[in-house]
């Protein structure tokens, strides 16, 4: 969750970590700080609240250095205040740290260190790791001293340490939440995440878990936290510096919705054309005889990733006739489930870090199961630990609300279940060419879908002072009113439930009101009749009706009046392709509301990008 951005090199390093933290600013936004050495001296700088307290604070007592690390916060252990802030020091004030994740049993620690006469200043569990390489420090460097004392914590973290007893050298280890290392042209970042350190190098090595870098001016070296000698090479990260900017929009979430056309179809390029019976699919690493022994696919995510998995469940079901059961990452290691070599894990995490996913995996892969990753970040843990990958290729997406993510997320899904219907013989070639040719048609579809947008922001207009809202959608529709409600509930802070509309009448029709609009997403399929019904008895019952349908359907115009209720049309498109185009006039609606309520849309309170820890 935190953010954390290292930095040594020729240059002024404090624009460099600030901009860093700009970057890394969706991870966490409670508090945030850095600590530069200077001549021999550690100067720290920190501020409660975003990363615009802490340019102030720079602004009236400015720092320099010759290297350093800097931190932006999202809360755990003590309140989101200024003495809680990382970086926290130890004793003497000259050994600094930043850390995300949670140290299990700091208590116990920190008892032990006060007894030995250490003294604590804030709430937080990293204070402990700054005293106790302080009390590890025995004049063979920082590197090992941090050893020593990582020896002793509990619980997944990552940690950059610097010391100016151990000049020009900054150590970072892993276990758990992601530690990244850039290796520019003379110079050398750590971070937790590619977009802090993009605009200056694309080489990058992403740690292991159980693993130390040692950054210096000469180079990086990697160990075990062992001690033993890793060699690690460089990956090339194809994201472009640019992709991680506003580009002109208001907001990262309103470019990142307009950007899925182009995601889509870099998600399809090479993969799929029109024409062709056969996905490309190089990553997947699974051998045909393999995938025909599957008899099980279990699909493991959390929150949006979560959704896009139900989506799936109909896709695969129907196209490769393999059952499929949806399990939350955050639940699943905490049962016995049954699973053995003839079930296909899919893990679905747009970062390839998300904690509860990577420990689903695990179990999984434990148990003899089978493994792929959908995910967007090459080289991430997700993708190491796999069997096999199934790339989205968004680019990077800083709204910590998803929304690119999610739509590429259901593109690598229908390409994965055409693939197994293929495998499996259900799917001859031509049928599997028509599914081929409607993906390729998706990017349009999406383009022309976002022309509503307009109309989307009147409707949003209408009903942004509305407290509460019931989303309701049929079959392969109902995951998608649980992501339009999830965005709605995120951004806008307004209550938000969704439902499959066949269970409105067990229990959510209590609900509706004069006040309480009801979302419904009625593409003419063939439930359509049935969510017409679902509909009139919400208006039966005072609910305004916001309807998500495609062109025509006269039906619905007798049914609605202008002046309660708004109906968005979407150009027809093939059903398994509508559930994509259906998630953006949700996306666009969430965000309308959420502007016209004077929200933070990129910052949502309480909400990180990247959930790293349990």
């Amino acid at each position: 969750m935190c953010g954390i951005i290292g930095y040594i090199g020729p240059r002024p390093v404090v624009p460099i970590l600030v901009e860093g933290l700009r970057r890394l600013e969706y991870r966490g936004y409670d508090s945030s700080g850095i600590a530069v050495v200077n001549d021999g001296h550690v100067d720290i700088r920190r501020s409660a609240g975003k990363l615009a307290n802490l340019e102030q604070v720079l602004a009236t007592d400015p720092v320099s250095g010759a290297y350093g690390l800097g931190h932006t916060r999202w809360a755990t252990h003590g309140r989101p205040t200024e003495e809680n802030a990382h970086p926290h020091r130890d004793c003497t004030g000259r050994l600094v740290v930043v850390h995300n994740g949670i140290i299990e049993n700091y208590l116990q620690l920190k008892g032990e260190l006060e007894q030995q006469g250490h003294r604590f200043v804030t709430e937080t569990d990293t204070e402990i790791v700054a005293h106790l390489v302080e009390r590890e420090m025995r004049g063979d460097g920082l590197d090992a001293a941090a050893r020593r004392a990582l020896a002793q914590l509990r619980g997944l973290f990552a940690i950059v340490l610097l010391s100016a007893d151990d000049p020009n050298t900054l150590v970072a280890a892993r276990n758990g939440p992601p530690v990244v290392v850039g290796l520019g042209q003379g110079e050398f970042f750590v971070a937790s995440d590619i977009p802090a350190i993009l605009a200056h190098t694309r080489d990058v090595v992403f740690l292991e878990d159980g693993e130390m870098a040692v950054v210096r001016p000469s180079g990086v070296t990697f160990t075990g936290v062992d001690g033993r000698p890793h060699d690690r090479t460089p990956q090339r990260v194809l994201w472009d510096p640019v992709m991680a900017e506003r580009a002109g929009f208001k907001h990262f979430m309103l470019k990142e919705i307009f950007e899925q056309p182009r995601a889509v179809a870099e998600t399809l390029v090479g993969r799929v054309s029109p024409g062709r019976n056969v996905a490309t699919l190089d990553e997947l690493n699974q051998d045909a005889e393999a995938l025909q022994r599957v008899d099980r696919l279990m699909v493991l995510a959390c929150g949006t990733s979560w959704h896009a998995g139900l989506v799936g469940k109909f896709l695969v079901e129907q196209l490769a006739r393999l059952p499929v059961e949806v399990d939350y990452g955050s639940e699943y290691r905490y049962r016995d489930p049954i699973v053995d070599s003839q079930t296909l894990a899919v893990v679905i995490t747009q970062s390839g870090e998300t904690a509860d996913t990577l420990a689903a995996l695990r179990e999984s892969k434990r148990k003899g199961a089978r493994s792929v990753a959908i995910c967007n970040v090459v080289g991430s843990m997700a993708t190491r630990e796999a069997d096999g990958t199934v790339y989205t290729h968004a680019g990077p997406e800083i709204g910590v609300a998803s929304t690119k993510a999610f739509t590429c997320q259901l593109v690598a899904l229908y390409l994965l279940a055409v693939h197994l219907g293929q495998v499996r013989g259900v799917l001859s070639g031509a049928e599997a060419a028509s599914h081929f040719d409607a993906l390729a048609r998706l990017p349009l579809l999406l383009e022309q879908t976002l022309k509503l947008a307009p109309q989307i922001e009147d409707v949003a207009a209408r009903f942004y002072t509305r407290r509460d809202f019931l989303y309701l959608g049929r079959g392969i529709h109902y995951p998608i009113a649980l992501e339009g409600a999830l965005k709605l509930k995120e951004i806008s802070y307004i209550h938000a439930e969704g439902y499959p509309a066949g269970e409105m009448k067990h229990g959510p029709i209590a609900l509706i009101d004069e006040q309480m609009p009801v979302v419904a997403i009625a593409p003419h399929d063939a439930v359509f009749e049935k969510m017409l019904g679902n509909i009139q008895e919400a208006k039966a019952r005072g609910g305004s009706a916001i309807v998500i349908t495609n062109e025509g359907h006269d039906e619905l115009d007798r049914l609605l009046d202008p002046k309660q209720d708004a109906v968005l049309r979407l150009p027809p498109a093939m059903a398994l392709t509508m559930p994509v185009a259906m998630t953006v006039p949700l996306q666009l609606l969430a965000y309308h509301i959420a502007v016209r309520r004077g929200c933070d849309v990129d910052q949502p309170r309480n909400l990180a990008k990247s959930v790293t820890v349990e």
